[in-house]
């Protein structure tokens, strides 16, 4: 058929590419978003400025928390009562779920996995990987978490237990790494870039 001028052997347009359809659920999610601005429940303004709020999710967040947690030990007893209430303090809303952070020590490392899903604290954390997701991790981690601790390259002595919490719909853990040594006297922002989101999952460690 003629395009631009030219003869093509295709008689048809060519398929929109993937990403440029429309699935059943993106449908869904415009039409309900058109109908809630038609009837004044939002406007877009705050539905662009709730996305914007969203992407600024990251493990930065969860990591400036854990810096205080080290550097305030009152904090880190509210953090480990209350985790909810202690991350409000900072700014930082977990929403209607419950958080509970739990602390590596000398003889205990925790590791969180959800074993139904991929319940996760976005608004520490950011958006979860890919692996968190993955049903290898999310059987084996409660079945043989030494190992698979071990292949994400942490190796804990015999003596150290791993204590595994599954996540649910509406709690949330947060693992509070052990401080490295000789990071005395650090300020809390310095040792806040010492914690990535590998540590706070428990699959990881800090690192000087």
């Amino acid at each position: 058929m003629p395009h631009d001028g030219h003869e093509t052997d295709h008689d048809h347009a060519p398929p929109a590419d993937a990403d440029d359809r429309l699935t059943y659920w993106r449908r869904m999610e415009i039409a309900v978003r058109e109908l809630l601005v038609e009837k004044g429940v939002t406007t877009p303004a705050e539905i662009a400025a709730q996305v914007t709020r969203m992407d600024a999710r990251s493990p930065a967040v969860g990591a400036r928390v854990v810096a205080r947690a080290w550097t305030d030990p009152a904090f880190r007893d509210r953090l480990i009562a209350d985790g909810s209430a202690a991350c409000r303090e900072m700014g930082v809303e977990v929403e209607a779920m419950k958080l509970v952070a739990v602390a590596n020590d000398a003889e205990t490392h925790n590791v969180v996995v959800c074993t139904l899903c991929s319940c996760y604290p976005r608004n520490l954390l950011g958006l979860p990987p890919d692996w968190y997701k993955s049903r290898a991790y999310r059987s084996r981690t409660v079945r043989e978490p030494r190992a698979v601790l071990a292949e994400f390259g942490l190796r804990l002595p015999e003596g150290v237990a791993v204590r595994v919490h599954d996540s649910t719909a509406d709690m949330r853990y947060l693992v509070v790494p052990r401080r490295p040594e000789g990071t005395d006297g650090w300020p809390a922002e310095r040792l806040a870039g010492l914690v990535t989101r590998d540590c706070m999952i428990g699959v990881a460690v800090p690192q000087t």
